[in-house]
């Protein structure tokens, strides 16, 4: 006897999602939470704070500005992929997800470039709070770029197999990948005024 939850397509009545997107929803509702918490707790240190200093005086605006388009890019590419499934292009959805890799990749390149360099000033997450908020928000931000970059990485290489196994529930594993992508884009979107140019 199966005891595993059988996978479904379709959509429940209840909620018009199918249950891997009410998954990826409920997911993406505990990593609101956790940023939550870390946008709140840095909110709190700058309020409470004698003296703050201005990230773009610290930071490297323009390096954060590149990795923001770089981003925004990787999320067109992310969604054009999920479209090219649903117009039965698989080999433009691989094209396109290897795009969203490599983005996703040059993003993690150059953030740890800009880790390095402030390593090398002695610009440390002990050196003042700020820096102790930019490393903790940046760098949990990073590892979770780091696993949807896993979670593609994946789908590019076991996806023609499933693909024509089961072409439609491979395109809602795309779909809630997606998801996770965008919102990990949306993040970035805010950390990068917050940090970089307040």
């Amino acid at each position: 006897m199966n005891s595993g939850i059988p996978y479904s397509v379709e959509t429940r009545p209840d909620t018009g999602l199918h249950n891997a997107k009410l998954g990826v929803w409920l997911f993406l509702a505990s990593e609101v939470m956790l940023f939550g918490a870390l946008f709140s707790s840095y909110a709190l240190l700058r309020v409470g704070a004698e003296a703050w200093p201005r990230g773009a005086d610290i930071l490297n605006v323009p390096l954060g500005a590149v990795n923001t388009i770089i981003l925004i890019a990787s999320s067109i590419t992310m969604v054009r992929s999920w479209t090219s499934l649903l117009r039965n292009d698989f080999k433009n959805f691989r094209l396109l997800l290897s795009a969203t890799e490599v983005l996703g990749i040059i993003f993690l390149v150059l953030k740890f470039t800009e880790y390095k360099i402030k390593f090398e000033h002695g610009l440390f997450p002990s050196s003042s709070t700020f820096l102790a908020m930019y490393f903790t928000l940046t760098g949990i931000h990073a590892l979770h770029l780091f696993g949807g970059i896993v979670v593609n990485a994946y789908h590019l290489v076991s996806g023609k197999r499933l693909w024509k196994a089961s072409p439609e529930r491979f395109v809602h594993r795309i779909e809630v990948s997606g998801l996770y992508w965008h919102f990990v884009d949306l993040i970035w979107i805010i950390l990068f005024p917050l940090l970089y140019l307040t």
